[in-house]
């Protein structure tokens, strides 16, 4: 059980909540500061124009409520505004958003009556997954349609997913014995104008590009070892003088993982010990490929963009990010536009954008390992087989090099996309939330791609025989993936072997090495 309302969300807590499914309460101070925002706002609200409360919406905000209309206006907005279509997003994806949306609530600053705040929390806790179509939200008044269909059920209305069936929601409320939120005084514009959906995408997308990023790093070490690269390219000394974080925390986790290799070769025993004077032309590269030699390089980058965009992320679901903002400490309601999601959109669009450079590096190696006129040492396609009757990896390599060039066109940015809408009242949008789901789809392809590398990685060390020779990480990568893919010469179908390791790949547990203090 974790507690929450009291201290800030860290991306450990989205990954237990969100991800393993730890269930939550919540701290008394927060639901106190949630009680006192509403009997504030229900106080001030009474002889004052209040958007949302006694106007219109949007451009209609001109139009007066009358006091007898308040409360159906909310209802008409979540109504009107559960406008989703297209697939549904996953639970993982709504389970975020719910926690987001839960967590801004908590600060205190929307003024919703309690009931809203501990329906979400038993919505967290029950495992009901409301239904929430992908497309709608275009990310500047927050995520307005899809919101809506989280607000919908809420009331009690809509479709819900429950024990891996659908139900109306109503139906599964009869079941636990719960009641629909309750309705007072703002709390339909409440609910929906925010960045929740948007940034629970973006953390639960944070979460998956670090598992790739992890053996994306171990899968370079390893071909690094299969090729018997040198070792002054992820060396401290060369590392250290480029001043990037990343870089050198990528060229230390090759070290690591390396560590007790007897297949990495130093320069000074191979080429500095003047045993070469006399040779015109070398045998083997004095440098190798920059898709092995330059890692540190590539994947650094990558490493520094997911950090900063954690750092955004966090810092979005612990803000408050609606409108207006009940202040009850300053006596006053802000009106103003917390709702826009350009900082997530930047961060998701950052994020697909170093993604798709690290499929492209994965690309890159499966390339080099399937050509032999490359590597050298490998039969074509890595071919375990009779050399023409069987084919190997070959078709795999279709399907990773047409996967890469779809992230490619997905890592277009979407936050450059604004359309206006709404009658002009929302001219300048963010498209936050389709920036997340693209970032989404990418990382799912890149699971793919990094699926078909490693067989053909673990096909290789089985031709080369150096299985006995390679560090004991590197060893436990070939033995993990053997227990799934056993060695092949035959051909047979491949897609089953590929899906079971991209399973493995999402659902492997490792060491986070990061070194971030300040979420």
């Amino acid at each position: 059980m974790l507690t929450i309302g009291a201290d800030p969300i860290r991306l450990t807590d989205v990954e237990k909540i969100v991800c393993k499914k730890v269930k939550i309460e919540i701290d008394n101070s927060a639901l106190q500061r949630v009680s006192e925002s509403f009997d504030f706002l229900k106080k001030f609200s009474e002889d004052k124009v209040i958007y949302g409360i006694n106007t219109g919406f949007g451009p209609m905000a001109q139009y007066k409520i009358s006091e007898s209309d308040r409360i159906q206006l909310q209802y008409n907005l979540i109504r009107s505004h559960s406008a989703g279509s297209g697939e549904l997003l996953s639970e993982t994806y709504v389970r975020a958003a719910i926690l987001a949306r839960l967590n801004t609530l908590l600060k205190g600053y929307s003024g919703v009556n309690v009931s809203v705040v501990l329906l979400l929390k038993d919505f967290l806790n029950y495992g009901i997954c409301p239904n929430i179509p992908k497309h709608g939200g275009v990310g500047a008044s927050g995520d307005l349609v899809q919101l809506s269909h989280l607000a919908l059920a809420l009331i009690g209305e809509g479709k819900v997913r429950y024990e891996g069936k659908e139900y109306k929601t109503s139906e599964v409320f009869k079941k636990l014995n719960l009641k629909p939120a309750e309705i007072k005084i703002r709390e339909g514009l409440a609910l929906i104008n925010g960045t929740s959906v948007m940034t629970g995408i973006s953390l639960v997308n944070i979460l998956s590009a670090e598992k790739l990023l992890h053996f994306s790093v171990v899968i370079s070490s390893v071909i690094n070892e299969t090729v018997k690269s040198y070792d002054d390219h992820f060396s401290a000394e060369l590392n250290s003088v480029k001043l990037h974080e990343g870089q050198e925390k990528i060229a230390e986790k090759m070290r690591k993982i390396l560590s007790g290799s007897k297949l990495i070769k130093k320069r000074k025993d191979y080429l500095y010990n003047g045993n070469n004077n006399n040779v015109s032309v070398f045998d083997e590269k004095v440098q190798e490929y920059y898709s092995l030699r330059c890692v540190p390089q590539i994947l650094g980058p990558v490493y520094d963009t997911l950090r900063f965009s954690e750092k955004i992320l966090i810092r979005e679901i612990n803000s408050v990010n609606d409108n207006p903002v009940i202040d009850k400490e300053n006596d006053n309601v802000f009106h103003g536009g917390n709702f826009h999601g350009d900082y997530v959109a930047l961060e998701a669009d950052k994020l697909k954008i170093a993604i798709t450079k690290l499929s492209m590096l994965a690309e890159r190696q499966i390339n080099f390992l399937m050509n032999d006129k490359l590597n050298k040492i490998l039969p074509p396609f890595v071919n375990l087989g009779k050399l023409g009757l069987n084919l190997g990896m070959q078709g795999a390599q279709f399907t990773a090099v047409s996967t890469v060039a779809e992230n490619q066109t997905l890592s277009n940015p979407m936050s450059v996309h604004s359309i206006p809408n709404n009658n002009d009242n929302q001219d300048i949008v963010s498209m936050g939330t389709n920036a997340a789901l693209m970032t989404g789809k990418i990382i799912q392809n890149t699971f793919e791609v990094l699926a078909i590398e490693l067989i053909t990685l673990v096909q290789a060390i089985d031709y080369t025989g150096i299985k006995k020779d390679l560090s004991e990480s590197s060893a436990k990568l070939y033995e993990d993936i053997r227990r799934l893919v056993p060695v092949f010469k035959e051909d047979d179908t491949l897609y089953p072997a590929i899906k079971k390791v991209i399973d493995y790949l999402k659902n492997t547990e490792f060491k986070n090495e990061k070194n971030i203090n300040d979420n």
